[in-house]
C-alpha cells in the first residue's frame, strides 16, 4: 500500500503497480496507462504536464509522488558541434553526457555511474571515486535531454546511443538493461537496438550474462593492450579479467548472439605502439568476428600517455587491414570543452 506522506519516485513503479495504486483510490485503473505513458514516451518531468488528467488527479499524484528528474545545470558547446553537459542528479550528484553531431548521424554518449572504481589510468573518470549508480531513468533522462538538444539545435533526430560516458556499464547491469527497454520500447522511445552500443572494459563474466539474456544490442571492448603485461599496467581490470578469460568470454557471446565485437584501441608512445603489440591484436581480433577503432588520445594531464605517431597508427591500420580486420581511425570530437572520450571528470 502506497502511503502519502512518503513520497516515492513515481518512476520506479511498474505499469501493474500503477494500475493498483489507481484502483485503490477509487479510480479507473486506465489512469495508469495515461500517466505511464506521460512518463516514458512523452518525457514528462513535473505532474502539471500531464494535461489529460484532472487537476485533481495532478494534485493527488503530487500528494504520493515525485518525479525525480534530471538537470542538465551547465552546458558547454565545442567548435566542431558537440554539446557536454554536467548533468545535476536529484541528490546532487554530478555526471555528464555528450552530443556528437556528424554529417549522418547524432549520437548520444551516456553515464551509468557517478565516477568509477576501475582506475584506468589513462581515464579523467577514473581518478574520481565511485559514488553510485545510476538508475534506469536517470540513463533514459540523459538520453532524452540529448534527443531534446539534437531536435533544438540540428532539427534533426538522434539516432545512436553509447555507454561510454562515466562507469562501467557492465557493473551497473540490471539498471542499464533496464534502461535499454525503455529506450527501445514502442511504450518509450521506440529506438532500434542496433542502433546502442554498450562498452565495457571487460567484465568476462558479465559479457557472458549478456550473451545468455540475448541481449540486441552491440557490443564494444575498451581494449588498448592485447599483451597481458601491458593491459595489466595500464588497466587493473586486466589482472581479474585476463586477456584469455576475456576472449573466452567474447567467443560464448559470438558464438550466442552473432554479433560482431568492436575493440576501442588507443596507440600511445612507448607504450602499446611497437609491432609486437600490432601483431598481438591481430592474433585477438580473430578470436571472434571484430573491427578495431582506432581511437584518437585525449590527453588528461601532462603526464606518460602521449599519442602515438601517424606512422605507428598507418602501421597498425595496415597489418590488421592486410589480414581482413576491418579497422578505421575515429578522430575525437569535444577535445576544447573535455568532451571526449576519457576526458569526461566534471571538471566545472
Amino acid at each position: 500500500m502506497i502511503e502519502a506522506g512518503a513520497k516515492r519516485d513515481i518512476r520506479k513503479l511498474k505499469l501493474e503497480e500503477l494500475k493498483e495504486f489507481f484502483v485503490a483510490q477509487g479510480d479507473k485503473a486506465f489512469r495508469a496507462q495515461q500517466v505511464y505513458d506521460w512518463l516514458w514516451i512523452k518525457s514528462a518531468k513535473t505532474f502539471e504536464q500531464m494535461t489529460n488528467l484532472s487537476l485533481e488527479t495532478r494534485e493527488m499524484l503530487k500528494e504520493y509522488f515525485v518525479i525525480n528528474h534530471i538537470k542538465v545545470d551547465k552546458m558547454q558547446r565545442s567548435a566542431d558541434g558537440t554539446i557536454k553537459n554536467a548533468v545535476t542528479l536529484f541528490d546532487g550528484m554530478v555526471v555528464e553526457s555528450v552530443l556528437i553531431p556528424t554529417e549522418k548521424r547524432i549520437t548520444a554518449c551516456v553515464s551509468s555511474q557517478v565516477g568509477c572504481s576501475l582506475a584506468c589510468k589513462f581515464c579523467a573518470t577514473a581518478r574520481l571515486k565511485r559514488q553510485r549508480n545510476l538508475s534506469p531513468d536517470e540513463i533514459y533522462d540523459q538520453v532524452v535531454a540529448i534527443k531534446e538538444q539534437a531536435e533544438l539545435f540540428y532539427g534533426r533526430p538522434l539516432t545512436n546511443i553509447v555507454f561510454m560516458g562515466m562507469g562501467e556499464p557492465l557493473l551497473n547491469y540490471a539498471n542499464v538493461t533496464s534502461a535499454i527497454e525503455k529506450i527501445t520500447n514502442q511504450k518509450g522511445l521506440g529506438m532500434a537496438s542496433r542502433r546502442i552500443t554498450v562498452s565495457t572494459v571487460g567484465v568476462a563474466k558479465m559479457i557472458m550474462k549478456m550473451a545468455d539474456d540475448g541481449v540486441k544490442f552491440n557490443l564494444a571492448v575498451s581494449l588498448h593492450a592485447a599483451i597481458d603485461k601491458t593491459r595489466s599496467s595500464i588497466m587493473p581490470i586486466n589482472d581479474t579479467n585476463s586477456l584469455t578469460e576475456l576472449g573466452e568470454a567474447l567467443k560464448y557471446w559470438y558464438q550466442k548472439t552473432k554479433s560482431k565485437v568492436t575493440y576501442e584501441y588507443v596507440v600511445w608512445k612507448n607504450i602499446n605502439d611497437s609491432e609486437e603489440h600490432a601483431q598481438a591484436l591481430l592474433r585477438f581480433c580473430k578470436l571472434v568476428p571484430s573491427k578495431v577503432n582506432l581511437i584518437e588520445y585525449n590527453p588528461i594531464d601532462e603526464g606518460e600517455f602521449q599519442q602515438a605517431s601517424d606512422e605507428t597508427l598507418s602501421m597498425y591500420m595496415n597489418l590488421l587491414e592486410r589480414n581482413g580486420i576491418t579497422c578505421r581511425i575515429r578522430k575525437s570530437r569535444g577535445k576544447d570543452i573535455d568532451a571526449a572520450c576519457g576526458q569526461l571528470a566534471n571538471k566545472g
